[in-house]
């Protein structure tokens, strides 16, 4: 008999939880902007760059006036949050740009690079935990989880260095980096799909140990309760054990880490894509953040606490569904 699915509570916690990043996003968008005020940094230098070593006091007067960064703190970041509501986040003094075209041209490449190295993460994370999880101790076990207690303390930045001096110079196979080759005019499929497998690949391995310790441990902890142990006397084949009984169980702890790892995926994806010179808004962040491109970076900042807030939520709705114990108005 099917359970039928708890839409009325699911709606409600996802409207809690909407009516929490309210305050969360203001509250983080302040606090951009004050931190930026109290920067060393001087977006009008940042802006004229060369030339405002000879500009005149009045004219860089007023360009401090027609970026906006003359006025308080506060009434920067009201104006700033109100237009936001309206869709308008401004214009970008260092892009020259609006900032709905910056992200607009830059969130999908981010976009496909995390999702590629994420789905990677967890297929390949998990069917090695569930391998290793089937013999704990044997050779398979020891050398996977020796390898993913290392990866855990790699940094992303030196991996993308390290695979770039093998694949890239060593053995000249991939390319060290960008979205298509230097030559080309043109984006095409295989192109990207050729630039995507180096950085994809490094911001999946440093995702991969996190899912492969805890499939392991679920998928084995799982394998050693009575109802697997029952189900093996019952005559059952090993593999309808394991993926009938042990992984249904021992995979529901993952769904909670698929939340928990977005915040840790930004953060890798924005050193990959700097190694890389992958054109997502990686180099947008950090450009926004040394010349205090007040509305840039803050636009940036609710993106990625959003995309935060979003997965946690996701892992939670996935949770609640696949476990019929768990209940969605707590």
């Amino acid at each position: 008999m099917n359970r039928r699915l708890p839409w009325g509570a699911l709606a409600r916690m996802t409207g809690r939880r909407v009516l929490l990043a309210v305050p969360v996003l203001g509250t983080v968008t302040f606090a951009v902007f004050a931190v930026a005020a109290a920067s060393p940094f001087d977006p009008v230098k940042a802006y004229t760059g060369s030339a405002g070593l000879t500009a005149s006091q009045e004219n860089l007067d007023q360009i401090r006036a027609n970026l906006g960064v003359d006025q308080p703190l506060v009434t920067r970041w009201w104006n700033w949050l109100t237009a936001a509501l309206q869709g308008d986040f401004g214009d970008s003094a260092v892009m020259r740009m609006p900032v709905a075209d910056v992200i607009g041209e830059r969130i999908g490449w981010s976009v496909l690079l995390a999702a590629t190295a994420f789905a990677l993460a967890v297929v390949l994370g998990t069917a090695l935990g569930v391998l290793a999880a089937r013999r704990r101790g044997g050779s398979l076990d020891r050398c996977v989880s020796s390898a993913a207690y290392t990866l855990e303390a790699a940094p992303a930045f030196w991996l993308g260095l390290l695979a770039i001096w093998f694949f890239a110079l060593e053995l000249g196979v991939l390319p060290a980096g960008g979205l298509t080759d230097t030559a080309s005019d043109t984006v095409t499929f295989g192109q990207v799909a050729t630039h995507l497998v180096l950085p994809a690949a490094v911001l999946g391995i440093t995702q991969l140990p996190w899912f492969f310790l805890y499939a392991r441990q679920g998928v084995g902890d799982a394998l050693e309760e009575d109802p697997v142990r029952g189900a093996r006397a019952r005559g059952l084949t090993e593999r309808t054990v394991l993926i009938g009984h042990a992984l249904r169980s021992g995979m529901l702890p993952m769904l909670t880490l698929i939340g928990s790892r977005v915040p840790e995926l930004i953060t890798g994806a924005l050193l990959v894509e700097t190694v890389f010179s992958w054109p997502g808004i990686a180099a947008a962040t950090v450009q926004a953040a040394t010349s205090v491109d007040f509305p840039l970076l803050a636009a940036l900042t609710v993106f990625a606490t959003a995309a935060v807030l979003l997965g946690n939520l996701i892992s939670d709705l996935l949770y609640g569904l696949a476990d019929p114990r768990v209940g969605f108005d707590g």
